[in-house]
């Protein structure tokens, strides 16, 4: 029997009984396809209802109608805003719960899978392999990075969060080629730390400069996080497994320039040092540069 086209199905089975077919390199979906195409055959020579209940019987691997199969999803298109809002919010929840991923790593793969969501117009579980491929060929222009946090979202959301782990298995990774940084030199580095404007541009700049905290740990630090009189820092935004972080210090410079900018801040609702997005820093910093 000659398959046209495919589609994906979702399937209910045991899960021992998942693992044991996988360890003994079982390809499900062939395996279930095979079956059917048999059974399918089968059927279709049998004349008689007599027929073929003498041919069910004679089979010991059909296991007939399964009576006690769970209800089908509730067939609500994607674009039903609040269905879909409803499984966005039930993807994120698993990854802090069951895969314990820090609450911006799963927002960063909810908003990779709303906008496959938005471009397919169609339920997760009709979507298929070849959509995916389509929509990562849309990727190409994109930076290597971009592509594979996007590919990351997919397999966490198809083979993770469905359990539809075909639809995604054959996909891989780009090659990240390394690219050696440039080291700036001192006299650059003091270049540009003139050209910032304010003290808080400059406290932000030297406790980048002297701790090696990452652009997030700085701009998630409290009061509390900072140990003034050993200048030490504990940086307290890491509560995933993909990222981790201890103690940190600054030097004298970083000190004085910090304290300067305290003494100046005004009160905020905040209880951040830096009430500041991501976005506000990069653009900072590439405003700093052109003006050296």
């Amino acid at each position: 029997m000659q398959m046209s086209s495919k589609r994906n199905v979702v399937l209910y089975l045991d899960r021992d009984l998942v693992e044991k077919t996988r360890n003994l390199g079982f390809n499900l979906s062939k395996t279930f396809e095979n079956h059917l195409k048999q059974l399918i055959t089968q059927f279709s020579q049998v004349s008689t209802l007599n027929n073929c209940e003498s041919s069910c019987n004679k089979q010991s691997w059909w296991a007939e109608p399964d009576l006690n199969r769970r209800p089908l999803a509730r067939k609500a298109p994607v674009t039903d805003n609040e269905d879909c809002d409803q499984l966005l919010e039930r993807f994120h929840d698993f990854q802090i719960v069951d895969l314990r991923r820090s609450k911006r790593t799963a927002y960063e793969k909810v908003w990779f899978i709303k906008k496959l969501l938005q471009i397919m117009k169609k339920r997760p579980t009709e979507i298929s392999r070849e959509d995916l491929r389509s929509y990562l060929k849309s990727l190409e222009s994109y930076s290597a990075s971009y592509y594979k946090n996007a590919l990351m979202a997919l397999k966490v959301f198809f083979r993770d969060f469905l359990e539809l782990p075909e639809a995604v298995s054959s996909f891989k990774f780009p090659h990240q080629i390394f690219k050696p940084k440039q080291i700036v030199s001192k006299e650059q580095l003091k270049q540009f730390y003139e050209c910032l404007e304010t003290k808080k541009e400059k406290a932000l700049f030297m406790l980048y400069a002297t701790t090696g905290l990452r652009r997030d740990e700085i701009l998630s630090l409290k009061l509390e996080d900072i140990d003034f009189e050993r200048r030490m820092i504990t940086p307290s935004n890491h509560h995933g497994e993909t990222k981790k972080s201890w103690v940190s210090f600054y030097n004298k410079e970083a000190e004085k320039a910090l304290k300067e900018y305290l003494d100046s801040k005004k009160h905020s609702r905040s209880e951040r040092l830096f009430p500041m997005q991501r976005q506000e820093v990069v653009e900072l910093w590439k405003n700093s540069k052109r003006q050296d």
